[in-house]
C-alpha cells in the first residue's frame, strides 16, 4: 500500500541516538501524512540490531533491513529507496530528531512547486542554535583556495572568504540553494529514480553535492524552507576526526574529478592538499594533536577520490552524512 512519505534512515551503531530518532518519528512529532520508516542497517553491532528488531515488532510503520557489510551511505540509501512505497522519499540521519510538523511542512513545500525537485529544511543543534549543515553553496576553486590559505577558517561565515557556508544567512527564509544535505532531504520518488539516486562511487560524503548538481543540470532548483525543522546531534556515530576528514577529502576529490575539467580538478585537489599541509604544520607548531599529518602522508591516496572497492579496515566510519 502506497504512503505519502518513505522515511529512509541508514543506521550504523549509536543505538541511543537511533532510538531518539525513531521516537521523534512515531511520537509527538509524528507526521500527519501517511508514512513508513525504512531502517537500512550497515553492519552495526548486536545492540543496535536488537534495538531495531524490537522497534519493528512494536512500530507498524517501521521496516528494517540488515546488511552483513557496511555498504556506505550512498548504497544504503539507494537500497532503502528501492524498498520504498511512498510517493516521496525523505532521507534522515539516525542522530536527527524531527520537530512537530517538520515532515508535513517539507511535503507541502515540495508539492507547492515540484520543479524544486529536492527540498530540505532548517537544522538546529541540540542547544537550539542554528546549524549550517542543512545546505551549502557549490564548491569552487575560489572556495578551495580559501580553505588552502586558511581564510575560510579565519573568516568563518564570510560570504567572500567562506562562500560554501553561504555567509550570515541563518537558514531562516525560503531560498534556492546549490546543495541540500543528505542528512534531511526530500524528493518525489519519481524524481529520485529519474536522477538515478546517489552515485554509489561516493561511499559517503559528496554524494549529496553530486545529486544536487545533477538535479540542477536536469532543470530543478533545490530549495529549503525554515518551516521544516530537525535537530541534528551531528557525528554521534563517528570514530575519529582524522577518519572523518579523510572521508570528506575523498568525497571532495571525487566530486571535482567527476564534475570539473581534468585541469580544474587537478588544481582543486592541489588546493585541498595545500589546506591539509597548512593544518598539519599548524599542529606541529602549536603541538595540537595528530589529525592532519596522517592525511598529508596519505594525500596521493585520498586525492584520487573514492576507489572502486572501498576498504575501511581499521577506519570504520558511520554510514551517515555529517
Amino acid at each position: 500500500m502506497s504512503v505519502d512519505v518513505s522515511i529512509l534512515v541508514i543506521t550504523y551503531n549509536a543505538p541511543e541516538w537511533i532510538a531518539q530518532c525513531l521516537d521523534s518519528l512515531t511520537g509527538e512529532s509524528r507526521p500527519r501524512a501517511s508514512f513508513e520508516v525504512i531502517a537500512f542497517d550497515n553492519a552495526s553491532g548486536e545492540e543496535t540490531k536488537q534495538l531495531l528488531r524490537e522497534r519493528a515488532e512494536t512500530t507498524p510503520e517501521l521496516r528494517t533491513h540488515f546488511s552483513p557489510d557496511n555498504l556506505g551511505f550512498a548504497v544504503g540509501v539507494n537500497r532503502a529507496a528501492e524498498m520504498a512505497t511512498g510517493r516521496t522519499v525523505l532521507l534522515m540521519n539516525p542522530d536527527a530528531m524531527i520537530k512537530p510538523g517538520a515532515v508535513d511542512a517539507l511535503l507541502a513545500f515540495l508539492d507547492e512547486d515540484p520543479t524544486r525537485g529536492i527540498v530540505g529544511g532548517r537544522v538546529l543543534y541540540p542547544d537550539g542554535s542554528v546549524s549550517l549543515t542543512s545546505c551549502f553553496a557549490q564548491p569552487s576553486l575560489w572556495s578551495w583556495f580559501c580553505y588552502a590559505t586558511g581564510l575560510s577558517t579565519a573568516f568563518k561565515r564570510s560570504s567572500l572568504f567562506d562562500p560554501e557556508s553561504m555567509g550570515r544567512w541563518d537558514r531562516d527564509s525560503v531560498r534556492d540553494v546549490d546543495i541540500i544535505s543528505g542528512a534531511f532531504l526530500m524528493a518525489t520518488t519519481e524524481t529520485w529514480r529519474a536522477l538515478g539516486g546517489f552515485d554509489e562511487k561516493f561511499f559517503m560524503y559528496g554524494e549529496d553535492a553530486d545529486l544536487n548538481r545533477r538535479a540542477a543540470d536536469a532543470g530543478f532548483h533545490p530549495a529549503i524552507t525554515p518551516a521544516a525543522v530537525v535537530v541534528h546531534a551531528g557525528g554521534k556515530s563517528s570514530s575519529t576526526k582524522t577518519a572523518k576528514q579523510r572521508l570528506l577529502l575523498r568525497g571532495k576529490a571525487e566530486y571535482a574529478i567527476k564534475h570539473w575539467t581534468p585541469g580544474r580538478a587537478r588544481a582543486g585537489v592541489g588546493l585541498l592538499t595545500a589546506g591539509v599541509a597548512l593544518r598539519s604544520v599548524g599542529e606541529v607548531v602549536l603541538r595540537r594533536g595528530e589529525t592532519w599529518r596522517p592525511l598529508w602522508n596519505e594525500r596521493a591516496d585520498w586525492g584520487k577520490g573514492w576507489p572502486t572497492r572501498v576498504d575501511l579496515t581499521g577506519d570504520r566510519e558511520p554510514s551517515t552524512t555529517s
